[in-house]
């Protein structure tokens, strides 16, 4: 038995950047000519989406922003090395990645996005209570603190008060 994977096609994803130095429309021509390159070389692609323009995470190429596609293909591994080959070429992509996933139905893609906006809406409501809960969970920290210092000062004066008699009666001391 081969301990190789058998060559045939596989689904993939890719995504890539393209910089900021061109317009959005220029950018989504560039993400239509990138599919272009794909499609050329035996790919079938099954999913697109252009995500826009957003921050990078650290400057790449004097570049803060760039415009982010997703792209998932159906390809042989060997024409795979060909795409990579011509995109780390490409002046118009600033960064690509292409990875091996499993093969995903429509249908379980919008349940996986449901689920992922739920979750983040979610997250949202638990984050962010209105100001006025604010305001009273402060008010009520430092109203606490208040309390828990007029309380700790009695009872240190009542030991230093305790501790004094003590000295004053004592009859070993003269």
């Amino acid at each position: 038995m081969s301990k190789s994977k058998p060559s045939g096609s596989s689904r993939y994803e890719m995504l890539f950047i393209v910089p900021n130095n061109f317009t959005e429309d220029e950018a989504k021509s560039i993400v239509a000519k990138v599919e272009g390159i794909v499609t050329e070389n035996g790919a079938t692609i099954v999913f697109s989406e252009f995500w826009g323009k957003k921050k990078l995470a650290y400057i790449i190429k004097q570049n803060h922003y760039g415009y982010y596609s997703l792209c998932e293909f159906d390809i042989d591994r060997d024409a795979l090395t060909k795409i990579d080959r011509v995109l780390r070429l490409s002046n118009e992509v600033l960064r690509h990645q292409i990875i091996s996933i499993p093969a995903v139905t429509d249908a379980e893609r919008l349940a996986i996005k449901e689920k992922q906006t739920q979750a983040s809406k979610s997250d949202k409501k638990e984050e962010k209570p209105n100001s006025k809960e604010k305001i009273s969970k402060v008010v009520d920290k430092k109203e606490d603190k208040k309390e828990d210092k007029k309380e700790s000062s009695k009872a240190e004066l009542k030991d230093l008060d305790q501790k004094l008699e003590g000295i004053i009666t004592a009859k070993d001391l003269l």
